[in-house]
């Protein structure tokens, strides 16, 4: 059994499943307030069931949920002496999106920008890189007529033109990655630089 923690967006989401089958889970849209959320909710879905690994949303998404997904992961894989791996928030709302030859993922990125990226029928082979633009750029540089995620319909209407669909990643949806993309090193993907510079 694998638990999967994703709280990189406004959603809390969990679950737990064993392999691509899902068991149970848990998903609410709480904006704010993941650390208080976010343990309680892990201890109602598990009773005393004690998963083998754990899985963890890395980001892009909110600074605070990724930290806060990344922190619960790494201390209790610490206390139940389990492993823990990483996946992309962008990747997980493109294993969705099956059936379309190219899609978008637009996730609000804070500072007025999205963190975009293009996928095809390929999920290994994103067709560009993750960008984090302001939305006046990225409408002009994403060309997939179906846009998802959470920043899709400001990118549609902005560009005038396409098909959004409204999504945030949720745990569940973990067990369609192919393995490489369950496997990544459990650390934050920001998407962009820090706002905070070093002084010189």
């Amino acid at each position: 059994m694998q638990l999967v923690i994703d709280c990189a967006t406004a959603a809390c989401s969990i679950a737990l499943i064993d392999g691509d089958k899902l068991l149970v889970e848990q998903h609410e849209i709480v904006g704010r307030g993941h650390a208080e959320r976010l343990m309680p909710m892990i201890a109602e879905l598990l009773g005393s069931r004690r998963p083998d690994s754990i899985l963890v949303d890395c980001g892009p998404g909110s600074f605070t949920g990724v930290r806060v997904g990344l922190a619960a992961a790494h201390g209790l894989a610490i206390g139940w002496q389990i492993s823990v791996k990483g996946y992309s928030s962008l990747a997980v709302i493109a294993a969705l999106s099956d059936g379309s030859p190219e899609v978008a993922i637009a996730l609000h990125g804070g500072h007025g920008q999205l963190f975009v990226q293009s996928y095809g029928h390929d999920p290994l082979a994103p067709l560009d890189d993750l960008r984090s633009l302001p939305l006046e750029e990225a409408a002009a540089t994403v060309e997939a007529f179906l846009v998802v995620g959470s920043g899709a319909e400001s990118l549609v209407n902005a560009r005038g033109h396409g098909k959004a669909i409204d999504a945030l990643p949720r745990a569940s949806a973990a067990r369609f990655l192919p393995d490489p993309l369950r496997s990544l090193a459990p650390r934050p993907i920001y998407g962009r630089n820090p706002d905070a510079k070093p002084m010189q």
